[in-house]
């Protein structure tokens, strides 16, 4: 059975029993599930609820939002309805949604990167609507203590994220006291640890290698306007 088709088995159990069927399924798949399409149904269903959540904290939930994240997920033609019905049901509220940012948290206890990643993928859509809402940057921010992220690497995906007036070196998460020669080795780690090449070989979900070119932007700008300001 496909990953789509047992999400659709829990699309369709949503009538009857609400958010708390998909909430007790993904727990138990995630604690007693050991396959790798078991990781990826608990991954996908929680990504979509939490996704959803994080568009309604601004009290909103904006067509604009609601486009980037189809753009984030390769849905198969005749699944849209299901993951719709996930969408549109979690989505009504905020509520709950440090249960799905535990999901995730257990499904990479040990891959910090994957983290990053799903918190830029929430950030994709939280800026679709053109401005990142204060009650998002609070909702990311929870996101990130519970997957075990400091304030530095937060604030660094922040700045990433917003780019207009953010701190060139907070978005490489580098202090200005450190040499032209030590700068030009951090950006170059970043750029191969970016690379979609790379982000495939680690195992990263295909939706999230589509992020990769729009964090590679944002690191060459930031590189950029240090470069200019050094005369490097």
């Amino acid at each position: 059975m496909s990953i789509w088709s047992r999400i659709s088995m829990i699309a369709a159990q949503i009538g009857a029993g609400g958010i708390h069927v998909v909430d007790r399924i993904v727990q138990f798949i995630v604690t007693a599930g050991d396959g790798r399409e078991d990781r990826s149904v608990a991954f996908t269903v929680a990504m979509i609820a939490l996704s959803a959540k994080m568009a309604k904290a601004d009290g909103v939930v904006t067509g604009e939002e609601e486009i980037a994240f189809l753009d984030v997920f390769d849905i198969p033609e005749g699944e849209e309805r299901n993951v719709a019905r996930l969408f549109n049901l979690a989505k009504q509220d905020v509520a709950g949604f440090e249960t799905y940012a535990e999901r995730l948290a257990a499904l990479f206890p040990e891959e910090s990167d994957i983290r990053i990643d799903i918190l830029d993928v929430l950030f994709h859509i939280a800026k679709a609507d053109g401005v990142v809402h204060e009650h998002e940057v609070a909702y990311l921010r929870r996101v990130a203590e519970i997957f075990g992220l400091d304030a530095r690497a937060f604030d660094q995906i922040v700045a990433r994220h917003t780019r207009d007036g953010a701190d060139p070196y907070v978005m490489l998460g580098i202090g200005p006291e450190a040499s032209d020669a030590e700068i030009k080795r951090h950006y170059r780690k970043l750029v191969t640890e970016t690379h979609p090449d790379r982000l495939v070989a680690r195992g990263v979900p295909e939706e999230f290698v589509r992020i990769a070119s729009d964090r590679l932007a944002a690191l060459n700008g930031a590189y950029a306007k240090i470069e200019a300001e050094r005369g490097m």
